[in-house]
């Protein structure tokens, strides 16, 4: 028997490494494919898209905010993986009342990596899990960047209607750091509804719209434009922003060919 302490501070349980996984979390379903934890994992949610093959063959539960209880109690899990953020608190709550339920809670790289570990360590994959994030880690590290100084003055849209941008105290911003960006709203929390005129006062030189939650496309940018015509505006893979799991090893190429075309 062995006690784990989640990134809430929580503590969970565990009699053994888990055989029935049950994730919530798209980015952290990933990484349990990238850990080799194909068998163990029985569980996901409609959104967890990555590998297309558990897409397509495993049970889902719901979606990340409407988790069904009943379909849980029926796969019998001995661990559910949550997030703070992309999960609802009252769900969890009462899913913890009968399952070992496991929360990460990632504003940053470094939450992401102690994430990575930690659940290595509790499903039993804890030298692959250390090897993943000393890697991500490495990847970061050698990331150089095209030199254009200043930072670009940069908005962050996630959503239309109303148009909502990455605040200062998500994973996202602390990307946009890494990938050489400067988040016109940085002094905000979460993510702010905004009026499209308020880029013009905060002197928005690029606006990044991201491929998820919204799909955003090329009609977008012309709306914005009507009302920022100097920016530089693009459509941005919102993955490598915002999954905070295996995918993170992609990020550093990926941000370095992105500023790599704004030269």
């Amino acid at each position: 028997m062995a006690s784990y302490t989640d990134q809430l501070g929580r503590n969970i349980t565990l009699d053994h490494f888990p055989q029935r996984i049950i994730s919530l979390v798209p980015s952290q379903t990933e990484l349990l494919y990238y850990l080799s934890l194909r068998d163990e994992t029985i569980g996901i949610t409609k959104f967890c898209i990555h590998p297309d093959t558990w897409f397509r063959t495993k049970t889902r539960v719901g979606g990340t905010r409407d988790i069904k209880p009943d379909i849980v109690r029926k796969l019998q899990p001995d661990l559910i993986i949550a997030n703070k953020e992309e999960n609802q608190k009252d769900q969890v709550e009462a899913l913890a009342q009968h399952y070992p339920v496991w929360v990460s809670d990632i504003n940053n790289l470094s939450d992401a990596l102690d994430m990575i570990r930690s659940v290595g360590k509790l499903t039993g994959r804890e030298t692959a899990a250390i090897s993943l994030a000393d890697e991500i880690h490495r990847r970061f590290a050698s990331l150089s960047l095209p030199s254009i100084s200043p930072a670009p003055r940069t908005a962050y849209f996630i959503w239309r209607n109303p148009w909502m941008v990455a605040g200062g105290d998500v994973f996202i911003h602390d990307m946009l750091q890494k990938a050489g960006f400067d988040n016109i709203f940085g002094a905000q929390k979460r993510y702010p509804s905004i009026e499209l005129e308020t880029l013009a006062r905060l002197d928005c030189k690029m606006v990044l719209l991201s491929s998820e939650p919204y799909p955003f496309s090329e009609k977008h940018i012309d709306e914005i434009r009507a009302v920022l015509p100097e920016a530089d505006i693009r459509l941005v893979d919102g993955e490598m922003f915002s999954w905070y799991g295996s995918r993170l090893l992609e990020a550093p190429a990926y941000f370095q060919e992105l500023r790599g075309r704004m030269i």
